[in-house]
């Protein structure tokens, strides 16, 4: 297969579930990063408190692992990968990670987490996640595609992209 991909963006982007359709398409394991929180940041985030740097870097380390363990025969991880040193953390544990970034405006995102209730991010916490949201760089092997459409058509864009090369980009 090749290189593991993350599914990244704001919550409420889809991350999840496109991840996991993604993986089905591919035929390879799928994670969900949130799966890999301490309770510590569970509990941070239900009390409507964000998450600093020093409360991500072990659960970036885990999910880090769970790359690393893939990092040849591929898999899909869901994770929000907000901050370019967030990306750059992940990528120590497989440098050719590929990032899909799940973007829309937060008048979509609003209303696609509206439709998940029960969820430990409160809605209350969207406007941090866009505060800290850093896009892809350039140099960033990875695509950017639109989340104001169907789930399939967001799983075909990807496959349509990647087969194209368009995740290739250059390394600087």
């Amino acid at each position: 297969m090749g290189s593991p991909i993350v599914v990244m963006g704001v919550s409420g982007s889809g991350k999840s579930t496109v991840g996991a359709a993604l993986a089905q398409r591919l035929r390879v394991p799928f994670a969900d990063a949130d799966d890999f929180h301490p309770q510590a940041n569970i509990d941070k985030m239900t009390a409507g408190q964000p998450l600093n740097d020093d409360d991500r870097y072990p659960w970036l380390e885990a999910i880090g692992e769970w790359l690393a363990a893939h990092c040849t025969d591929g898999g899909v991880m869901s994770c929000s990968a907000l901050k370019r040193k967030y990306r750059d953390q992940l990528r120590r544990h497989c440098p050719d990670v590929i990032l899909l970034h799940l973007s829309g405006s937060p008048e979509v995102i609003t209303r696609r987490q509206a439709s998940r209730p029960g969820h430990f991010m409160p809605p209350s916490l969207l406007a941090s996640q866009f505060d800290t949201l850093e896009p892809l760089e350039p140099d960033e092997r990875g695509v950017t595609i639109d989340v104001d459409q169907s789930i399939d058509a967001i799983v075909d864009d990807y496959v349509e992209l990647s087969a194209s090369g368009a995740t290739e980009q250059e390394k600087k």
